[in-house]
């Protein structure tokens, strides 16, 4: 897949004098509780979560689109299976770079991977929204435990004990 090319952008600096982040109420309880809790470096408003929701907007917009001039409308008109099978690639391509050591490519890989899963929650009807709830009721739960639970109840659920590694 051709690699995007880079433009210049101008940065503006960061500023400093911003309030603290205020925690959530399990946040909170996390932090007293002795876990390692991890604050976004910038609102979600203007932030990351922002530019994903419009991503999804526009992906969302093209599955009617013409494959012929839409990638989105191509990747969906695939299919699901199809669609993952492009995430896959694009996260291996990411790891490969990140064990190499490349910071630029682990960036253009990175912005590869968040786009081919956007076309995967639209191509399995997840809203970014679901995604950010799930993210949130999983705020100051220790990733341990967290993992921990999905592994039982996966198990529990299947009646088949599950081979991942917790």
């Amino acid at each position: 897949m051709p690699k995007p090319t880079k433009k210049k952008v101008a940065v503006k600096p960061k500023d400093t004098a911003r309030k603290p982040k205020k925690l959530t109420v399990a946040a909170k309880r996390a932090a007293r509780a002795g876990a390692t809790i991890a604050v976004p470096s910038e609102p979600t408003g203007n932030g990351a979560a922002a530019v994903m929701d419009r991503l999804w907007s526009v992906v969302m917009s093209r599955r009617t689109a013409d494959p012929a001039t839409s990638h989105s409308a191509r990747l969906l008109s695939r299919g699901t299976a199809k669609v993952a099978q492009k995430l896959g690639e694009e996260a291996v391509e990411c790891v490969i770079e990140a064990v190499l050591g490349n910071k630029d490519a682990v960036i253009a890989e990175s912005a590869d991977v968040l786009y081919h899963l956007v076309v995967l929650w639209v191509a399995s009807d997840v809203s970014p929204q679901e995604v950010w709830a799930e993210l949130q009721r999983r705020e100051g739960i220790s990733g341990v435990a967290e993992k921990a639970s999905r592994v039982k109840a996966m198990s529990v659920a299947s009646g088949v004990e599950t081979k991942k590694i917790p």
